[in-house]
């Protein structure tokens, strides 16, 4: 049985040219990057044509590339150092929104409890939050709004540049977690607006454990890994040098291909979408326009979204119900909660994440199966029961 894999906002596999530009650094390109021989000075080399290849990507100046690994550490260091800064001019106050992802909200939760206030911005049922009202919330202690770039679980992309001059207009540090949206959608730090950004290289075809944060020039950055004077003394450790090679290999070649993936996958994406819908009393979360061409997002009334998964896993269909840092957990997603939906309907749901890898048979299988799946849960469920009867009231 074909494995059909749809969960790549969880990870992706890597590119071979990922691969191809890993190896050497594996084998015979071994040096540490701060040793003074040769073989060091090569591999040091080898690891600021990265940084250079990264920053080129986002429209960045590679002293603002800084390599860590991966999404979670760089939004702690990013959130962090803007919150101490901030700290410095008697700013404790923080704007964010109520669906980021986890590595986000543990950080302010945590920094909550150091002191500062954070505020935590409503959703709009379309997965979408307003520069407006991001400028409404803004104070004179506000030290800095952290807003991702584009949702891992609806997949909804952020008025980012909006958000962004808001901020530059008040003197207000933009932060954004863009692990979801860089390779995959175009980023630009200086258009954008953005002063500091979290990406993850496994989000876009390179390897687990590496990624990087963008610090824009004049933003102190703080260090959080002590140690040595790595990464311009902001990261200890020494560079894992072969996954850093493979994510500027797999970045170039994602923003080199991103129009002809994009296309790909917005015609996949919006078929299964369209199929879906076709299932009574389904819905999509999160706008339809307004998404990541890879997304889709939907909740089928009177089913648990783990039975969905553990069905269509039997049938070789890799999905998720969420984020992959949370799919332990049996309470429904937070992201879902904050646009308004129900508990009963939040937990029935299901992610597919598609990458360019993905085919029209894929979505054959994958519009044969949901359906199926949902009938049969339906058809042992004493909820659906209840709810075909009339003795509880339909929400979708």
């Amino acid at each position: 049985m074909k494995t059909i894999y749809v969960d790549n906002a969880a990870t992706t596999a890597m590119s071979d040219r990922a691969i191809a530009a890993m190896t050497p650094y594996l084998k015979e390109i071994y040096g540490n990057p701060s040793s003074l021989h040769t073989a060091g000075q090569v591999a040091k080399e080898a690891l600021e044509n990265a940084r250079a290849d990264v920053a080129l990507c986002l429209n960045a100046d590679p002293r603002e590339i800084y390599f860590t690994s991966g999404g979670s550490e760089s939004d702690n260091q990013c959130i962090r150092s803007a919150a101490l800064n901030g700290l410095k001019k008697g700013k404790k106050h923080i704007i964010t929104t109520a669906f980021e992802h986890h590595a986000v909200l543990h950080t302010l939760k945590k920094l909550e409890k150091e002191g500062f206030e954070v505020t935590y911005l409503d959703v709009h049922a379309d997965g979408l939050v307003t520069a407006k009202q991001v400028e409404e919330a803004i104070r004179p202690d506000t030290a800095l709004v952290t807003v991702m770039y584009a949702n891992n679980e609806v997949g909804t992309i952020q008025p980012v540049r909006e958000i962004g001059e808001v901020c530059k207009k008040a003197g207000v540090v933009f932060h954004t977690d863009a692990v979801q949206a860089v390779g995959h959608i175009p980023v630009d730090v200086k258009a954008d607006n953005i002063d500091m950004l979290s990406l993850s290289a496994h989000k876009f075809h390179g390897a687990k454990g590496v990624g990087a944060v963008y610090c824009r020039k004049g933003i102190p950055l703080n260090t959080f890994v002590e140690g040595g004077a790595q990464e311009r003394g902001r990261r200890a450790g020494t560079e894992n040098l072969a996954g850093i090679a493979a994510m500027a290999a797999a970045l170039k070649e994602a923003c080199e291909n991103m129009s002809a993936n994009s296309e790909k996958m917005l015609a996949l994406r919006d078929r299964i979408i369209d199929g879906l819908l076709k299932i009574p009393h389904s819905k999509l979360n999160g706008d339809k326009v307004k998404r990541l061409p890879s997304n889709v997002n939907m909740c089928f009334e009177g089913i648990e979204g783990e039975g969905l998964l553990l069905h269509l896993d039997d049938r070789g269909i890799c999905a998720s119900s969420g984020s992959a840092c949370t799919s332990g957990s049996l309470d429904p997603s937070h992201v879902l909660l904050a646009l308004g939906l129900p508990h009963e309907v939040a937990h029935g749901s299901l992610r597919i994440s598609l990458s360019e890898y993905n085919t029209d048979e894929d979505a054959d299988a994958i519009l044969k199966a949901v359906p199926e799946v949902v009938e049969y849960l339906r058809g042992i469920s004493p909820v659906w029961e209840e709810l075909e009867k009339g003795e509880r009231k339909h929400l979708i």
